[in-house]
């Protein structure tokens, strides 16, 4: 099997230094704890397994010739990042609302104790699960994702071996090159904590990337 191997990579690369819906995702989930980022980062590895198995058996070809299936998908997708964004926005805003009128949970500060089920006041598996599932469902609703292996994939295949088996290859090492990238970016991102704990910084934190999660919805929904 001959494969262009160090092309390959450069182009993976790419594609996950370029911030997209997977990348604020993974960011905000470990900017609440390292453990939720770590789950985002892998439920979006998971997605990506799932685009893998579909172009190896030839249901991303499918849904890529069929712009009924293709739109369900993007549109899916498009309305999900839009919920998590709203559900971002509200939480933001109902806790600005509790600060304002002063009241406390257990002597902390209202808006601390707002955004405590996100973060430290959530059981490591309850987060864990929460970081995994917004992960997986970002990446696994992205038809660009479906897109990647149908389009960018197969000009790294090459006629003299198995088409399958090249592009479990190929697609379990952009599987793996992504974990060990958001594992590097979650360690980074976990650095936002300490400034988050500031209330005003962690309200402005949580509109703008909720409101990126709604225009980046938008934008999935409105290009043709």
């Amino acid at each position: 099997m001959s494969v262009d191997l160090i092309g390959f990579l450069g182009v993976v690369l790419v594609a996950y230094v370029v911030p997209g819906p997977d990348f604020l995702v993974v960011v905000r989930s470990a900017a609440e704890h390292p453990s939720k980022g770590r789950a985002a980062a892998l439920g979006a590895q998971g997605g990506l397994c799932v685009h893998m198995l579909a172009a190896a058996i030839g249901l991303s070809v499918v849904a890529a010739r069929s712009p009924l299936v293709y739109d369900a998908i993007k549109l899916l997708g498009a309305a999900y990042l839009v919920y998590l964004g709203v559900r971002a926005v509200l939480a933001a805003r109902r806790a600005a609302r509790e600060r304002a009128a002063g009241r406390t949970r257990q002597g902390e500060e209202p808006y601390a104790a707002e955004q405590a089920p996100a973060g430290e006041a959530q059981s490591g598996g309850a987060r864990w699960r929460s970081g995994f599932v917004q992960g997986f469902f970002t990446n696994v609703l992205n038809p660009k994702a479906a897109l990647f292996f149908l389009s960018i994939l197969p000009q790294f295949v090459s006629d003299g071996g198995s088409t399958t088996r090249q592009i479990f290859f190929l697609g379990i090492l952009d599987v793996l090159v992504g974990v060990a990238f958001w594992f590097v970016l979650v360690a980074l991102a976990a650095q936002l904590r300490a400034l988050l704990a500031r209330p005003k910084i962690r309200h402005r934190w949580d509109l703008t990337t909720g409101w990126l999660f709604i225009a980046i919805g938008i934008g999935v929904a409105a290009v043709a």
